[in-house]
């Protein structure tokens, strides 16, 4: 909302040397926030002139010039800018003539688009000046003739002297200040709303806009309202107040002060008795809307949008109508969205000399509906879907009647109609006690009296300790005793709530999952890759894309891509194309990477924690109707139906590699990612929660199937899977615009941790030295070497400490269809040191072991 400061003042008495810094620190106090400072973009010197002369002379481009000699000083004095009191002026306008007084922009002046103005050699003179339009001084859009102050009323007593500086004559020298106004506070969306918390925070004397207007009886025009599809019970209007003047000049100029109000609260001046509507407007916080009279047919009917219905709108763009839009309509059919923007049909013109004058109360759900349906946001649905005053149209209508009859020259007319909107104030009970037990302040019950007073609500003694408080029409936002409770908090000032730091019992802090989730974080971080968050909003396409992260991997896992995967579809999508919860982190990730390298950076190494989202088996509905009050404990049973109907929400681990992972330098080639970097990648993180992940042959639907490992944990002598790395299919990479191979992993990190982050298992260091030795064994090709090795592993028995794959060897010495594998072997005994028999030993029962499991034979 921005705040013209002269404006204001008229309603909260201002220091005559306010700033709009301070301004903006008084709102501050009373819970706005700053926006900025708007000013026009002109400075002087301009002044008020008197043309002497005007020489007409044509030009050989066939355009006719004035030189004109322009008073701009009184006679003998010097002028604004220092020099002579006449000036010659060439002028292209041939709207004015000599006597008549006019806006002189003198050498030095600045306007807008750092325009300056400096005496310079046109058509053969020397123009000392310009005789400034609307247009270039920002009050209009009039560029063809000049502002002749005759004109805008300034006759009489009221005609300016010559030299009068023109920015304050015509409010160019005003200010605005900009305050961002929260959707509960709808009330602040007009002068009077930010004049009223202007007197909260500094206690200045403060005037109701709307008690300065009698409203008077109208009556005789037909108006009926009809809602036979009320939203949630309410239905689309309420109040319809209708008054008619008639005999307007339609064409008379909007007065600067007007202009000048309107252009730094943010609206472009368009005609007069458009310009009076939303002046009204935002001084009062109703919307009016303005209808020429003589293209009525017949009384007003507000209802429901019928099928088939369509509306050219005032942007001259025809709607289809939905049923559930309200509408206002006469006899020849729809003339405008109720509360959003009127019809073409009806709109006034330079030659209405008749208005109907409309300030009516509708339904902020319904408006705010038809707003989005439409895509059409307005001023009038800005203020009508956050509530407007019930009560303030009738004084409204009348504010716009009376500016109608002094600056149109209509004459107020009797017709019209009064449906006034029911406003039943309920009733609601405050304990005292509550105030500082929610807010944690030493507020006293005289000061939270004063401050649910100041905001205008009538306050009685209830029960011991309790205030029984009715809300005034304009705050609709005041419902509950927590409501009253922040307006204490509010009005008293937030300094009073004292900055105070929670102590935790002793023995609380983090979990052993939140600390283990975060040392995870840390140490994959710290190995090179970046973390980013993305939104859980996920196409039926990126769920059939990348399917369920490792419920994908699993032995059970259908291996169809076109497979559907289940997913909880948001009944209020953010964005229509995403409207379903994520099964996998794949896709947030891979739109990260889109978003890089869009913008060139093509060597990325991305990670994510986060949580997806389990559909269940479907036997139980997930949401709930169930809104329990605010700063109450709920009931048990309450909370157990929020808590069943929150779906599961596993926590994961992600991670995408794409391009070079070692950058080309001098002495070195650059080197991509690829499945193996996937596979250290999901290593690291596993073992920052001390689990340790068993590799194997996988499939994915989003993944290369010869690139593809299942990760898994051993559990009970028996492996659960739990991940899954590699690289993406080439198609799917290419279908999202990436460029070269994608390596990617996702593991569960929150069953990894429940399965693998137990209690560490430690053992003593042994004094006593290690004997390695190295084991080639040639096997199928087609067996797993995880396979192998967990074999020799449990074959070598105790003595053996560590072993680990150190080559897979296919080609010349090796018959075709087999591999071999290549193994180091570090053997250990706690008690003493290690004979080399021993080590062969049991280098040769693990040999044993694997001959007998898979056909091994040991290489020479």
């Amino acid at each position: 909302m921005r705040v013209p400061l002269s404006w204001l003042g008229e309603y909260a008495a201002l220091p005559d040397d306010v700033t709009p810094e301070q301004v903006h620190a008084d709102l501050v106090r009373v819970g706005f926030e700053e926006e900025s400072i708007r000013r026009f973009d002109v400075s002087g010197p301009i002044v008020v002139g008197e043309v002497l002369s005007q020489e007409p002379e044509p030009q050989s481009n066939g355009k006719t010039i004035n030189w004109c000699q322009v008073r701009v000083a009184p006679e003998g004095e010097t002028a604004a800018d220092g020099g002579p009191d006449v000036r010659g002026i060439v002028c292209g306008a041939h709207n004015f003539g000599p006597g008549d007084r006019v806006v002189v922009t003198l050498p030095g002046a600045v306007l807008p688009g750092d325009f300056v103005i400096a005496a310079r050699k046109t058509y053969g003179h020397v123009s000392d000046g310009m005789i400034a339009s609307a247009r270039e001084l920002t009050l209009g859009e009039d560029h063809d003739g000049i502002i002749v102050l005759s004109r805008l009323g300034f006759t009489g007593d009221a005609e300016p002297e010559v030299g009068t500086d023109a920015l304050a004559l015509l409010g160019l020298d005003q200010t605005a200040v900009e305050i961002n106004v929260t959707p509960d506070r709808g009330y602040a969306f007009s002068i009077r709303g930010v004049a009223r918390e202007v007197a909260h925070s500094t206690g200045a004397a403060f005037t109701d806009p709307a008690s300065t207007v009698t409203p008077a009886k109208a009556s005789g025009f037909p108006v009926a309202i009809t809602d036979d599809a009320p939203i949630r019970g309410r239905v689309g209007a309420s109040g319809f107040i209708a008054r008619v003047v008639r005999g307007i000049d339609a064409t008379r100029p909007t007065p600067p002060w007007m202009v000048t109000r309107l252009q730094l609260a943010g609206i472009r001046a368009l005609s007069l008795p458009v310009d009076i509507s939303n002046y009204v407007m935002l001084e009062l916080g109703s919307p009016l809307h303005a209808y020429d009279l003589a293209k009525l047919q017949g009384g007003i009917t507000v209802r429901r949008a019928q099928p088939g219905e369509t509306l050219v709108t005032l942007d001259e763009q025809e709607r289809t109508l939905h049923p559930e839009d309200l509408l206002i309509t006469d006899e020849s059919g729809v003339i405008g969205l109720a509360g959003v923007m009127g019809g073409q049909s009806t709109k006034t013109s330079d030659d209405t000399v008749g208005i109907l004058v409309e300030a009516a109360t509708f339904d902020p759900i319904s408006i705010a509906r038809t707003s989005r349906r439409h895509k059409l946001p307005s001023e009038a649905s800005k203020r009508f879907e956050r509530g407007v005053d019930p009560l303030v149209a009738r004084a409204a209508a009348q504010r716009m009647v009376d500016l109608l009859v002094d600056l149109a020259g209509g004459t107020a007319d009797p017709l019209g109609a009064e449906i006034v909107a029911e406003w039943q104030p309920a009733e609601i009970r405050l304990p005292l006690e509550r105030v500082n037990g929610l807010m944690g302040a030493d507020y006293t019950d005289a000061e939270a009296r004063a401050a649910i007073e100041m905001i205008g609500c009538d306050v009685v003694d209830g029960d011991e300790r309790e205030l029984v408080v009715t809300p005034p029409s304009w705050r609709s936002d005041l419902s509950r005793a927590a409501d009253l409770i922040e307006e204490v908090a509010r009005i008293v000032g937030y300094d009073r709530i004292p900055s105070v730091l929670p102590v935790a019992p002793p023995g609380r802090g983090l979990s052993r999952l939140q600390r283990l989730r975060r040392r995870a974080a840390n140490i994959t971080t710290a190995a090179g890759l970046d973390e980013v968050q993305s939104y859980p909003f996920v196409s039926r396409a990126q769920l059939d894309d990348f399917g369920a992260g490792a419920e994908d991997s699993s032995p059970d896992a259908p291996a169809e891509r076109a497979t559907t995967v289940p997913a909880i579809r948001l009944a209020n999508p953010l964005d229509g194309e995403s409207p379903f919860l994520r099964r996998s982190l794949l896709p947030g990730l891979v739109t990260a990477a889109q978003r890089n390298v869009s913008r060139g950076l093509t060597d990325l190494a991305l990670v994510e924690f986060g949580a997806v989202y389990e559909p269940g088996d479907g036997s139980a509905a997930l949401g709930t109707s169930t809104v329990p009050p605010l700063a109450e404990l709920p009931p048990a049973d309450v909370l157990a139906e929020l808590d069943a109907s929150i779906p599961a929400q596993p926590g994961r681990a992600a991670a995408l590699l794409l391009g070079d992972l070692v950058a080309k330098q001098p002495g070195e080639a650059p080197r991509a990612a690829d499945w193996a970097d996937a596979l250290d990648a999901a290593r690291i993180l596993a073992s920052a929660v001390s689990a340790e992940l068993v590799v194997q042959q996988g499939e994915h639907r989003a993944f290369h199937p010869g690139r593809t490992a299942e990760l898994s944990v051993r559990v009970d002598d028996g492996l659960e899977v739990v991940g899954v790395a590699g690289e993406l299919l080439p198609e799917l990479v290419a279908a999202y615009h990436l460029p070269g191979r994608v390596a990617a992993f996702e593991l569960d990190l929150e069953r990894l941790i429940e399965i693998a982050a137990r209690e560490p298992e430690t053992f003593p260091l042994s004094t006593y030295p290690a004997a390695t030795q190295d084991l080639t064994l040639v096997v199928d090709a087609r067996v797993p070497a995880g396979d192998v090795l967990a074999v020799v592993q449990a074959g070598a028995g105790d003595l053996l400490e560590t072993a680990r794959v150190v080559d897979d060897y296919r080609g010349s010495g090796v018959a075709e269809g087999q591999k071999a594998l290549t193994f180091a072997l570090r053997f250990r005994a706690e008690d003493r040191t290690l004979k080399a028999e021993e080590a062969s030993e049991a280098r040769l029962a693990g040999v044993a072991a694997a001959e007998l499991a898979f056909g091994a034979k040991l290489r020479d």
